[in-house]
């Protein structure tokens, strides 16, 4: 089915295909985990007296979203041994990251924050799993998704994606709440037990994912032929993951110290505790990233590792990109992705904060919020998936920035009014509605620039990329609000949307949308 078959299809028909029905329900299995580190997750540690900076400072444990590329190419180059000759490539590495999600989940319902310093620790580390499990099923979905069908179906397929997303995300944000409400606890009684059965179901909820993985068929997808790479190479390949890894966390770890004792002498001359921290914490990332850089150029340069297979992984679909568009295209898309949605996310890490401090219920918040605000966003990935199929997915782009933006400057308004439902109901509507769009158009968008030798390493720096720099921004939004008060955060969210705007003008002026290359 072509593009021109595709614009005369009636809707319903397009959200019935096979394909786009099965995004549906692998979009459901990757919404349960996000809200399980952020939303929920805080308001739990808040219950549990945790102060609102350090709550804020956990969504850092989903940084595994925005290094995803890291690992990427071992989920094209390893097989799994018992699973991937049953199951294919793909729904083999689906079915671990699945059952890995739900050991991190039901990890973090045997911690109770609120026990002593040392559970918030254990807290972070099952939370950091959950992030890299979470993560790599991404990966897999995404190379399913762009691999199962062309690009004139992908517009659809990720309405239907960010649909069973947002209903993964109504069962983990709003039914999470209204489980620990009527479990027992409240701000003003923590009741551990009430989070622990709450995250228990949580975790039976993955069933619906395991399930999907089983039954769905592996996606036939033309790729570039390689040579036969050897176990043993292979195993060298993820032996280069493994010490690469171990050398970040080492440097990243041991280094708090040192970092701790720099950040306070320049927070008495900088005057700003919060950018010393930013700067500090900021270099700190840097030296562990460039640890594990070192630590693998050594091993490939000693020929422990084959220089050919991270050649194959690394290099080349970063050099396919670069080769597609140019060096000067490129790097407008590139900062158009990181960029896009650092208003949105940035907003969101604080917002259920917000909500409380505002004086909204649990119960408000998942029926307003949570369940409301899923349909505004469903709503809107429908919208935002045909309105890219008949208008273009640029236009749609440039249209969801622009909404993305505006809609910030009504929580503005929001926190000036205090505890209104009307306007409550008001603001979400406004800001889901265009959140729908604005996802629905940049998943497509991504999934245009990918080419099909080398889906998952490309789709998976781009979505890297399009998280990493909004959630370095966001773990410091509480403090934020502690230095400048919530109308002049949500300004300053806002403000960061007008770059993307013009990211946007300057890339439509030298970009459409293509058939995805072979290498």
């Amino acid at each position: 089915m072509n593009q021109t078959d595709l614009q005369r299809t009636s809707p319903i028909a397009l959200f019935t295909h096979r394909r786009v029905v099965t995004m549906l329900f692998l979009g459901f299995s990757a919404g349960i985990p996000l809200l399980l580190i952020f939303s929920s997750l805080s308001l739990w540690l808040r219950e549990a007296g945790v102060e609102r900076a350090a709550v804020t400072y956990f969504s850092w444990a989903a940084l595994g979203y925005s290094f995803k590329f890291v690992w990427a190419p071992l989920v094209d180059q390893l097989a799994l041994p018992g699973l991937s000759n049953r199951l294919g490539r793909r729904r083999a590495w689906m079915l671990l990251a699945q059952l890995a999600i739900m050991l991190a989940i039901l990890s973090m319902a045997m911690i109770n924050p609120a026990s002593q310093q040392s559970s918030l620790t254990l807290m972070a580390m099952a939370a950091v799993l959950l992030g890299f499990s979470s993560a790599t099923q991404d990966i897999v979905i995404d190379a399913y998704r762009i691999e199962s069908a062309g690009p004139e179906l992908q517009a659809m397929m990720s309405a239907t994606y960010i649909a069973g997303y947002r209903v993964g995300m109504l069962v983990a944000g709003a039914g999470s709440l209204f489980l620990a409400d009527w479990f027992g606890s409240s701000s003003e009684i923590y009741n551990y037990q009430a989070w622990q059965w709450t995250y228990c179901a949580m975790a039976l909820a993955m069933l619906v994912g395991v399930t999907t993985t089983l039954v769905i068929s592996e996606p036939e997808v033309s790729r570039e032929v390689s040579e036969p790479v050897s176990t043993r190479h292979r195993l060298r390949f993820l032996l280069l993951f493994v010490i690469a890894i171990g050398g970040f966390v080492c440097v990243f770890f041991f280094s708090a110290d040192a970092i701790n004792s720099v950040m306070m002498l320049l927070s008495s001359a900088m005057g700003s505790p919060y950018l010393a921290v930013f700067l500090m914490e900021s270099l700190r990332l840097t030296l562990a990233l460039a640890s594990a850089w070192l630590l693998a150029m050594l091993l490939v340069r000693l020929g422990l590792v084959d220089y050919a297979m991270v050649e194959h992984s690394y290099l080349r679909p970063v050099r396919d990109f670069f080769e597609r568009y140019g060096w000067s295209l490129a790097w407008i898309l590139l900062a158009l992705i990181g960029l896009y949605r650092v208003s949105d996310i940035v907003l969101g890490i604080i917002s259920n904060l917000f909500y409380q401090d505002l004086g909204f219920s649990k119960s408000e918040i998942a029926r307003v919020v949570k369940t409301f605000g899923l349909l505004m966003t469903i709503a809107g990935g429908f919208v935002g998936g045909v309105l890219a199929l008949r208008f273009g997915v640029i236009r749609i782009l440039l249209l969801g920035a622009v909404l993305s933006a505006v809609t910030n400057l009504l929580f503005m308004l929001l926190a000036g009014i205090g505890y209104d439902l009307f306007w409550l109901y008001l603001v979400i509507s406004a800001d889901n509605l265009s959140a729908g769009i604005a996802s629905a158009a940049f998943v497509a968008f991504l999934s245009s620039l990918t080419n099909v030798s080398f889906t998952a390493m490309q789709y998976a720096i781009f979505s890297s990329l399009m998280t990493l720099i909004p959630k370095l921004l966001g773990g410091y939004s509480g403090s934020m609000v502690d230095a400048m008060g919530y109308s002049v955060f949500f300004l300053l969210t806002a403000i960061l949307g007008v770059p993307v705007v013009l990211l946007i003008v300057a890339a439509a002026k030298r970009f459409e949308i293509r058939e995805r290359g072979k290498a």
